[in-house]
């Protein structure tokens, strides 16, 4: 089942959050200083140890003080008007953190609106890319969840889910 909400994530009881991180996965802005702020100190310690992340790629660190048990850093494409395999890049995104939680067996998974904050990426094909991958992988989880900042993009998916 996929939800489409309007929260802050880090306050989301799921067995895992997703970030959108930046390379260094050492915080940043956006959902991503949100999520370290909340999850503690320990989250930057252990992300340390992580070696960075490439754009496209996961990586997966424990919640720490956050609602969530578990955190998959993605590093989203930063916009450049859609002609450097930004789209590409942002489905591989949502696919392999997916693949990551179906691998760990989570039922309960909570998104971001990767690369559409300070990256730029429009939110109309944005959550395109986002609700495509989701739909594919609906069938292995009990709660997919696309967790919107503001009331603006949570419409945007609603209205593409529906």
């Amino acid at each position: 089942m996929i939800e489409i909400i309007q929260t802050d994530i880090t306050t989301l009881k799921v067995d895992a959050i997703v970030n959108a991180a930046n390379t260094s996965l050492l915080g940043g802005g956006g959902v991503d200083g949100a999520i370290h702020c909340a999850a503690g100190p320990e989250l930057l310690v252990f992300n340390k140890t992580l070696g960075g992340c490439e754009v496209g790629q996961v990586k997966l660190a424990p919640g720490f003080n956050l609602e969530a048990k578990w955190v998959i850093h993605t590093v989203g494409p930063v916009w450049q008007g859609g002609i450097q395999g930004e789209a590409e890049l942002l489905r591989w995104c949502y696919i392999n953190a997916l693949e990551l939680a179906v691998r760990k067996s989570f039922g309960e998974i909570a998104f971001p609106a990767i690369s559409t904050g300070i990256y730029g990426f429009p939110i109309e094909p944005a959550a395109k890319i986002a609700l495509t991958a989701m739909k594919k992988y609906e069938h292995n989880f009990t709660r997919i969840i696309a967790c919107c900042f503001s009331l603006a993009d949570a419409d945007v998916y609603q209205a593409l889910l529906d």
